[in-house]
């Protein structure tokens, strides 16, 4: 987003509720709210509206949904939504609405949500002079299920505004509600895992003594391309010896890549950590590594992404939706083609035998300052106080 030369005024203070997933829910969505309420609330007076259930456990693939209890970062946060119960839908807006905020921001990334989001934004509309933002993660889902046009469409009716977080994001935007007011800030960097550590010490901490390093980080699910990612190491290992570090709680059948991983003859080369990592180790893994690789074949854009940035590590990521957007093919990693085995591997080989690690590191240091939090924060001022905002 191309931020306005000037604010109209120094921002006069205002009242803002978040709604969305927060402490002490776990996920990269909690985390993007915490961050959130964390730079608002430098500037505002804000709360956070959270989930008292936000999915049903029969439905829910993990484990948990709630971090380890040693491992919270606590923000205030009140429970009050039950997604599968209108009625508190209800009680939330009104409880919201005698608040009488300025703004509501809603954190908007799965249509399953919307009959919820649309419900609560509408009675809040009714109810208070509050404006509403969507700040959208996902419009149209990875993973596509009947009705998320339709649940969409409904939470998007009652929003005066929107932040899409990429331009694809946008784009999807504009096609289910044409001409809506909006503004693209992309995600900013996550500042939430602390700083790094040093790669000798991290590895050691891991128990890592291989020399080349590769990570493959998150929730694992089909669309995320673990099993591209797989199929390209032995083309690698003609060339050199690797070591993949495949780190996340898989939100699918785990045996297909352990299958996978014995059929390639993989197995002295690939290191398996199926379990959701709490924030207090994410940066030994990142720091570990080489670089982040995301051979996602579909995507809006990635918090790993901007987790590898903030701790200075180079990607290799697939051209795909908004990861394009903040990845610089040769400056700040390598973009290859989607669901291509070949292209992947030259990628990483590329990446050791060109030696560059060091040149693409010097590179994040300097591009992520472009991901800060201080546009997001900029882009709801601009638009509280009424000033014209860039598509």
């Amino acid at each position: 987003m191309k931020s306005p030369k000037k604010l109209l005024k120094k921002p006069a203070r205002k009242k803002i509720v978040i709604v969305g997933p927060a402490y002490p829910l776990r996920g990269g969505i909690a985390h993007y709210v915490s961050l959130l309420y964390q730079h608002l609330a430098k500037r505002h007076n804000v709360e956070i509206v959270t989930f008292s259930r936000q999915y049903p456990k029969l439905f829910f693939p993990g484990k948990s949904q709630e971090e380890p209890e040693s491992d919270t970062v606590e923000i205030p946060t009140e429970r009050l939504i039950d997604s599968l119960n209108p009625l508190s839908w209800i009680s939330t807006a009104r409880e919201i609405a005698h608040r009488h905020p300025d703004l509501v921001i809603f954190t908007y990334w799965l249509p399953a949500f919307g009959p919820c989001f649309g419900t609560v934004a509408a009675l809040i509309r009714r109810w208070s002079d509050a404006k509403i933002i969507f700040i959208c993660h996902n419009v149209i889902p990875h993973e596509h299920r009947p009705g998320d046009i339709l649940f969409t469409r409904f939470a998007f009716r009652y929003a005066d505004f929107f932040i899409p977080l990429s331009h694809v994001v946008a784009r999807d935007l504009t096609l289910l509600r044409p001409g809506a007011p909006h503004s693209v800030v992309p995600l900013p960097v996550y500042e939430s895992f602390g700083g790094g550590l040093a790669k000798s010490s991290a590895r050691k901490s891991l128990g890592i003594r291989q020399k080349r390093v590769l990570l493959f980080f998150g929730v694992v699910r089909k669309y995320k391309g673990l099993t591209t990612l797989l199929s390209a190491l032995p083309h690698v290992l003609k060339t050199m010896n690797v070591h993949l570090f495949v780190v996340g709680e898989f939100y699918e059948n785990e045996s297909i890549y352990r299958k996978q991983i014995d059929a390639l003859r993989l197995a002295e080369h690939v290191t398996v950590v199926p379990e959701y990592v709490p924030r207090s180790r994410v940066a030994q893994y990142f720091s570990a590594c080489d670089v982040v690789i995301l051979p996602y074949w579909s995507a809006t854009q990635s918090a790993i992404v901007q987790i590898a940035y903030q701790f200075n590590k180079p990607v290799i990521v697939t051209d795909v939706g908004g990861i394009s957007e903040v990845v610089r093919d040769g400056i700040t990693g390598l973009v290859v083609p989607a669901q291509d085995t070949g292209s992947l591997a030259n990628a990483i080989v590329r990446f050791y035998t060109k030696k560059m690690e060091p040149r693409l590191t010097r590179n994040v240091k300097k591009e992520k300052n472009h991901y800060s939090w201080n546009a997001m924060v900029r882009a709801i001022e601009v638009f509280l106080q009424g000033a014209k905002v860039n598509k």
